[in-house]
């Protein structure tokens, strides 16, 4: 296909235009970023967001994929001399790669097969008798009579015919028809079977596989993955079983077309051989590839999910953070950092067990918080968490004794990653000087003050908010984070003047290099006060700062709009709408009554010809005129602050508590309640009375604050059962 036929097929499957479709790839050609796409051409693009954006990406890149293979299909059949019109033109006019697959099977270089052999042996143009199905009376033997050629080793005309089969089945094999019909079958009536391996002893992960099958129709991405996780680590044995003598009945439908020829017995037979030997294992492999495929995919976007969810997180702004890194034998790690996120002092305190040095480390606790002023207590959620837990929700407790009016609480951090990044470049570059468990305590505690800005700098896949992350395919899993990482950033936007090279390298438009030379400039050359400044930096000309630009951050800067997500392109209209409505630029945020009052009821299209710009321009320089540097995370509900704690005896059922969603798979979600074990809130009992429950996404998701009940509790096991309240 051509590229325009390309932009057609695609507009036709997602339902867009041509021309939508044409001006992104042409645009993603040019290396224009997704956020900037959705936020700034969106009259170009016929107002697509960023998903759909993506969508048309994706596409675009299949497509031209696909193309490329069958390019390589043509030209290898061709070197073979055997590329005819009407395989050409099926060729070309695949949609998909596993029909261009079947198309090649015939034609593709493999190792020499039992019909290669028998072909060598003279035995095709019997094998093409069979085939045909033309010939109806006779006996099958005269006909294989003239192959039979002792120095081949075919001694008569019984092992002819027989040999001969051997070339039917590869036809068989090569069918489109019969694959596709085998394929339909198998999704619909296929059953995946698992059982324990025999030699394995004791407890295992998968014990619910045991003695275990499904319809393959039915089977559900997670368990797909546990299954080859089981069967990975020989634990199980899986297989695809179905009904045989149906499924080679239906076959025989396919390959047989003259049920007077008298060659259907050995027809018969080979369409048996075809199947066991040669269709079944290859599909087989091919549907358990394509469930892996499907449950990757799934798995994929509730991590992307989760991940989204987790980084925009709000940031708790304007404290001063204590991070915890609890141990038992090695010490609690404290570190302070400023309302700036800056390394103060840390130390280490031995409160827990074997040494128990409670009195000391509360002495310790008490001067940090004193000579800083913390506001904010962060425990990492790793070993010895919910003992470290106790002891600082004493501590609070009886500073809370002495002066009432302290606001001081804690909370739980999750510190997925934080020795990833400890040990990570990022981390020697900023704190060369302290050890890896420092480094990461402080990681701990920034992600109180802005999650978005400090797990950037961490490996998605270490942030520990995903569903067999570390099975799914890379490749996909690492695009497709990486994708979520950059929409988060760039909705956000990043101050100029504080953001970290990690952070700025997410920016649209901006490279690793570039981010690291923007942190060194800030460094050599003081503050950012305009946009325009970057640049000067090396590596930065026009269309990088035109992709950048709207995404950068200036607090305090030359510009008012220098602090919005108003594109530096649009100043001049933004001010010429100013002036049109008697606003001051000046003072944006004085303004904010008359603003909203005065744009609450304008023709935005009529206003939108008189600035000279399209509507989705109009409404972005609205929203921000009314909010100037709004962080969209602030109307986001605030992480739950706790100033005490409860242990597992002090529950009991029908308890109703608050608590924060943790992650989301599948199956439920898990609930921290403020008790050692994250309380499990399954997906049947989320409904609250509302119909079934599908997907738990639906509900909850990552950093959710909600009511629960407790259903039941298993201290021995350390299991608690929710229910949404």
């Amino acid at each position: 296909m051509t590229d325009s036929q390309i932009f057609n097929h695609i507009a036709s499957t997602l339902n867009f235009s041509s021309k939508q479709v044409k001006t992104v790839a042409d645009f993603i050609d040019e290396g224009a970023t997704i956020p900037f796409l959705a936020r700034y051409r969106q009259e170009a693009t016929g107002g697509l967001d960023e998903e759909q954006l993506r969508a048309v990406r994706d596409a675009i890149e299949f497509q031209r994929t696909l193309e490329d293979r069958k390019k390589t299909v043509l030209k290898a059949i061709d070197e073979q001399d055997k590329l005819t019109d009407e395989l050409e033109e099926k060729i070309n006019a695949c949609k998909d790669l596993k029909t261009l697959e079947d198309l090649y099977l015939p034609y593709k270089r493999k190792r020499k097969t039992r019909g290669d052999m028998a072909k060598e042996k003279g035995l095709e143009p019997l094998a093409q008798i069979i085939w045909n199905q033309e010939i109806t009376e006779g006996d099958p033997l005269k006909y294989a009579e003239e192959y039979i050629n002792e120095e081949h080793e075919i001694p008569d005309a019984e092992t002819a015919l027989k040999t001969s089969l051997d070339i039917v089945a590869e036809w068989i094999n090569e069918s489109v028809e019969v694959r596709d019909e085998l394929r339909t079958i198998i999704r619909k009536h296929g059953i995946i079977k698992s059982e324990k391996n025999p030699v394995v002893e004791g407890r295992t992960n998968f014990e619910d596989y045991y003695d275990f099958q499904n319809r393959v129709q039915y089977l559900k991405p997670h368990q797909i993955l546990a299954l080859n996780r089981g069967e990975r680590e020989n634990v199980l044995f899986v297989n695809l079983e179905l009904n045989e003598s149906r499924t080679l009945e239906n076959i025989d439908d396919v390959v047989i077309s003259n049920d007077l020829s008298i060659f259907i017995p050995f027809l018969q037979d080979a369409v048996e051989d075809s199947y066991k030997r040669l269709l079944m294992p290859s599909l087989e492999r091919e549907l358990r590839n394509e469930l892996t495929e499907q449950a990757d995919e799934h798995a994929i976007q509730t991590f992307a999910t989760n991940l989204k969810n987790l980084l925009l997180q709000p940031p708790l702004k304007d404290q001063v953070v204590m991070g915890v890194d609890p141990a038992f034998r090695t010490g609690c790690k404290l570190a302070i950092i400023d309302e700036l996120g800056k390394y103060q002092e840390g130390t280490t305190i031995y409160p827990t067990p074997p040494q128990n040095k409670v009195e000391q480390g509360a002495k310790v606790v008490n001067q940090l918080i004193d000579k800083y002023g913390v506001t904010l207590i962060a425990i990492g959620n790793g070993t010895a968490s919910r003992e470290t837990e106790q002891f600082i929700a004493d501590v609070i407790q009886k500073r809370k004794e002495l002066n009432k009016k302290e606001n001081l609480n804690y909370l739980i951090i999750s510190e997925a990653g934080a020795s990833v990044y400890s040990a990570s470049t990022v981390a020697r570059e900023e704190f060369p000087d302290l050890d890896a468990p420092q480094r990461g305590n402080i990681s701990i505690a920034r992600r109180a003050q802005d999650p978005l800005a400090e797990l950037v700098k961490i490996d998605p896949k270490s942030i520990g908010v995903g569903l067999y992350q570390h099975d799914v395919n890379q490749t996909e899993l690492a695009k497709k984070l990486d994708d979520v990482v950059e929409s988060c950033v760039n909705e956000v936007g990043v101050n100029l003047n504080t953001a970290s090279a990690p952070l700025l390298t997410h920016i649209s438009g901006l490279s690793r290099n570039v981010a690291k030379k923007i942190v060194e400039f800030r460094e050599a050359k003081g503050k950012f006060n305009n946009r325009e400044q970057i640049m000067k930096i090396s590596g930065v000309g026009d269309f990088r700062f035109q992709q950048a630009a709207g995404f950068m951050r200036i607090p305090d800067g030359e510009h008012p709009l220098d602090n919005t997500a108003i594109h530096p392109e649009s100043y001049e209209a933004t001010e010429k709408l100013c002036n049109l409505f008697g606003i001051n630029i000046d003072k944006l945020s004085s303004e904010q009554k008359k603003i909203e009052s005065t744009f609450a009821g304008i023709n935005k299209k009529e206003v939108a010809e008189q600035v000279g710009i399209g509507v989705p321009t109009l409404e972005l320089i609205l929203e921000n005129l009314q909010k100037p540097g709004r962080d969209p995370r602030e109307s986001l509900p605030k992480p739950l602050l706790r100033q005490d704690v409860m242990k597992m005896e002090d529950l009991s059922t029908g308890m109703t508590l608050e608590g924060t969603v943790r992650n989301v798979v599948d199956f439920g979600a898990f609930v921290d309640i403020g008790v050692k074990q994250d309380g499990l809130l399954h997906i049947s009992n989320m409904s609250k009375g509302r119909e079934r429950v599908e997907d738990p996404h639906d509900v909850v998701s990552v950093g959710d604050i909600i009511n629960v009940e407790i259903t039941n509790i298993d201290v021995e096991r350390g299991r608690i059962g929710l229910a949404l309240v």
